[in-house]
């Protein structure tokens, strides 16, 4: 694209924000509006509001036209990272009214499919881009306040009384203050906060909100304090049913900073901002004028963005890294303050990120894993990380989506919280149980007893939404309790058919294990036949956790060479130690230097990162390719934590070592 040729534009979503945005393109540099995109194309005075853009009857429609450039996603909260992802995966590049999603998961998937794409994503918070916005970060960066201690944050306003009609009162849209418009007084003291560090933005490390939430179960007013690294507190403000004064306050050691409306800066249509400096000697104001229509700064930022090639902004603007921080920001408050949207759950939410029903893939390879009747995905998905079932579920739909089909599962995991994520996803998504294999764990430490098994899967295939599991693991050994009584146990529940496929031992030890077959096979009763211990090409060196055991070493290879049981294996990729976290002159992550600090481990992570250089991978690729490489089954576990994650995972799959690179990386 030309440096004079400009960006052609379609908003989809015909509302107030539309309109206003749509002045901006006008007033713009690069940019022209083309089209609107409206599922109601007769509705009268649509036209006046967007003067010389055709009107376009439906979203798909727009996406489709050749003539678009960019797309302006001015929807209602709850449709903004769906038709953001059919944007980007139409080509096009897309700016999205802010909140640009519902979550922090949400926005961070909006991001990696547009890196994929190769084209712009970004949200709309238009004050960044105005030359107040850049005086006021002067400022503070200057010290012209001395240090900075506390920042005073607000947007609110009064609706005039409840109105269950209006999208800001509708739980199903996802109303309420927070996201509406909290995100502004965080994105600002998030930027101040890191200004006072020389740094484009800091996410602060605990957030603690109170609100009031309405009748319709949205919040009408709310309030939040943030701490910052650097011990800046900041208290921030929102309401829709509260006229609030909105004023920025930033009170530093000599002196504070105020700015009135800060989002609007010196006015929608240009005029002349204040920012007041209060000092004991006296006040002063620095006032900016400017004359431009404040949403055109926007516009062409988004331009400028566009035609460099970048797929995000710089600062001033908000890039993927800050974007996705402020909306952990509004996340963390509304989980303080139990807001929770119905289209979050899984009656409501029951398709995936992008729209669409979720069905099964065949990108992911399959294996035959002994003691199972159906074929299994050659890794197994944990999920036990995530707050809510709204943000598991992007992982979860995205591996089935590639062909995953091997779940795993435990009694303790979130205090039950992912079984019971899993039973409403695989429900809420209609899928065939059968096609599904299921890892359960139960009897974890210290309830690590015989009877306790019966009783816990009880209440996880009550969870799991499921009469049985395919593979289930005592979750840690007892060597108080007779081995025998565990095998009883668990036949038991084979007998009952509760466990369809195989049971064994998680951190069992070869000599517990070895005990119970033998034990099994002298009374008739169904022998121990998988296993889930660490393994790893990195070796552990101390348990991760109590009671951990791992089955890297020789003698554990040879046991599992002869007994060929599949190691269902946690921590298959050293827990960080083959990325760049880890380094002979790292030691500030205290686990990583415990566990897997050694020489040895480092002459390994040596060679999985020239391999790497290689095979064109990383050498977290190379260490997951390893596990899977071995001449007994190894299936990894893996707990990514987005969908970027999944998919970085999932390419390892396709990386196979020969037996020769398998020894030359053992050394």
């Amino acid at each position: 694209m030309s440096s004079v040729q400009r960006i052609r534009w379609g908003i989809i979503g015909p509302g107030t924000i539309a309109r206003t945005f749509a002045e901006g393109i006008a007033h713009s540099a690069t940019g022209r509006l083309v089209a609107i995109a409206t599922r109601n194309p007769d509705k009268p005075g649509l036209g006046e509001g967007f003067p010389g853009a055709r009107i376009v009857k439906g979203y798909d429609a727009l996406l489709a036209d050749p003539e678009i450039d960019a797309v302006y996603i001015a929807t209602p909260h709850t449709g903004h990272a769906e038709w953001a992802i059919k944007a980007v995966r139409a080509g096009k590049h897309v700016l999205v009214e802010k909140p640009m999603a519902l979550s922090a998961f949400d926005a961070r998937s909006i991001f990696h499919e547009a890196t994929k794409a190769g084209v712009f994503a970004g949200e709309a918070y238009m004050y960044r881009f105005h030359p107040q916005t850049a005086r006021l970060v002067e400022l503070v960066r200057d010290g012209t306040i001395g240090e900075v201690r506390i920042i005073r944050s607000s947007f609110g306003f009064d609706m005039g009384g409840y109105r269950p009609e209006h999208r800001l009162f509708a739980n199903n849209l996802a109303g309420g203050g927070i996201l509406d418009v909290g995100g502004y007084p965080v994105s600002m003291v998030c930027m101040l906060a890191g200004a006072a560090e020389r740094k484009p933005f800091l996410e602060p490390l605990t957030v603690s909100g109170a609100a009031r939430l309405g009748p319709s179960g949205v919040d009408e007013w709310a309030s939040a304090v943030l701490k910052f690294p650097n011990d800046i507190i900041a208290e921030v403000s929102c309401s829709i049913m509260a006229e609030q004064d909105n004023v920025l306050r930033i009170i530093g050691s000599k002196g504070r900073i105020e700015v009135k409306d800060f989002w609007f800066a010196s006015g929608k249509q240009g005029g002349t901002g204040r920012i007041e400096i209060i000092k004991g000697d006296g006040q002063q104001a620095v006032e900016v004028e400017e004359k431009r229509h404040l949403y055109s700064f926007e516009v062409d930022a988004v331009g400028e963005a566009i035609r460099a090639g970048r797929t995000e902004f710089t600062f001033p603007g908000m890039n993927a890294e800050e974007t996705c921080a402020n909306q952990r920001v509004l996340d963390l408050w509304r989980a303080s303050v139990g807001l929770e949207f119905a289209i979050e759950t899984a009656s409501r939410r029951t398709v995936n990120i992008a729209g669409a029903a979720v069905v099964a893939g065949k990108n992911a390879p399959k294996r035959q894993v002994p003691g199972l009747t159906k074929p299994a995905s050659t890794v197994a998905l944990g999920f036990e990380f995530f707050p809510n079932f709204a943000s598991a579920s992007l992982t979860l739909d995205a591996f089935y989506e590639a062909g995953g089909n091997l779940f795993d599962t435990a009694f303790i995991y979130g205090r039950g919280k992912a079984e019971s994520i899993f039973g409403d996803w695989h429900t809420s998504r209609k899928l065939n149980r059968e096609d599904i294999v299921l890892i359960g764990k139960g009897a974890h430490s210290p309830l690590c007893y015989p009877d306790v098994i019966a009783k816990q899967l009880d209440q996880s295939l009550e969870r799991l939404k499921t009469d049985y599991v395919d593979v289930y693991f005592m979750h840690r050994d007892n060597p108080d309790v007779p081995v025998g009584e565990f095998v009883d146990a668990m036949d038991a529940e084979v007998r009952r058919g509760r466990i369809r496929g195989v049971f064994g031992g998680s951190n069992w030890t070869r000599e517990r294990m070895d005990e119970a077959i033998v034990y099994a096979e002298k009374n008739g009763k169904a022998a121990p036949a998988a296993l889930s211990n660490n393994f790893s090409l990195a070796q552990m060196l101390d348990p991760i956790w109590p009671g951990c055991v791992a089955a890297s070493d020789d003698r554990w290879k040879d046991w599992l060479m002869t007994r060929q049981i599949p190691n269902f294996a946690w921590s298959s990729q050293g827990r960080g130690f083959f990325t760049e976290r880890a380094g002979r002159d790292k030691h500030d992550d205290e686990e990583l230097v415990r566990v897997w600090y050694s020489e040895r481990n480092f002459q390994r992570r040596d060679r999985a990162i020239e391999l790497a250089g290689k095979r064109g991978c990383s050498p977290i690729h190379i260490a997951l390719a390893y596990v899977i490489a071995q001449p007994f089954p190894v299936i990894p576990l893996i707990g990514p934590r987005t969908v970027a994650e999944l998919e970085d995972s999932l390419s390892a799959i396709q990386v196979t070592l020969t037996p020769e690179e398998v020894r030359w990386l053992e050394g």
